[in-house]
């Protein structure tokens, strides 16, 4: 059965190759085929992108920040056109982005950020859309890399 699985930046970083931020490529890269090679759906979060395109801009290089820059633009763009193993997840709504504020204050006074926020209501949205599916944020790092709803199949009564 295959999974949906949100793609954290973390981990687009070091498929994107980014200087700097791709420790883990080879790690990434055996999984990232992996979860193709099982159907598992991928899904790559707005805040993530704008993430990216963040640390991109601050890659020490020139000549490497423009080289990822183009990579991401590429990716992006296939993803956008249904072109790539993974889909981003559609444009939050008003409605959304508002409940997300009002969750902020507390995401914030436990460490975390709106970015960070944002991956864990699509996640749990997610998970609410598609009960009978196993839901989880490949992150490599911090508290998005434990949103991770299993589902067990059932056992039939007797």
């Amino acid at each position: 059965m295959s999974s949906i699985v949100i793609v954290d930046t973390s981990v687009l970083l070091n498929i994107l190759d980014v200087p700097g931020r791709n420790q883990s490529r080879d790690t990434v890269l055996n999984r990232l085929g992996e979860l193709i090679d099982t159907g598992d759906h991928l899904f790559i979060p707005m805040a993530a992108i704008v993430e990216v395109g963040n640390h991109i801009a601050h890659v020490g290089n020139g000549a490497h920040r423009r080289a990822a820059a183009e990579r991401f633009v590429l990716e992006v763009r296939r993803a956008l056109c249904n072109e790539a193993p993974w889909k981003p997840i559609n444009f939050p709504s008003n409605e959304e982005v508002l409940s997300w504020l009002d969750a902020f204050p507390d995401s914030a006074t436990h460490g975390i950020g709106m970015g960070d926020l944002s991956i864990k209501k699509e996640w749990e949205e997610l998970c609410r859309r598609h009960r009978m599916s196993h839901v989880w944020v490949w992150a490599l790092d911090g508290d998005l890399a434990n949103l991770d709803r299993s589902v067990l199949p059932r056992r039939r009564p007797a």
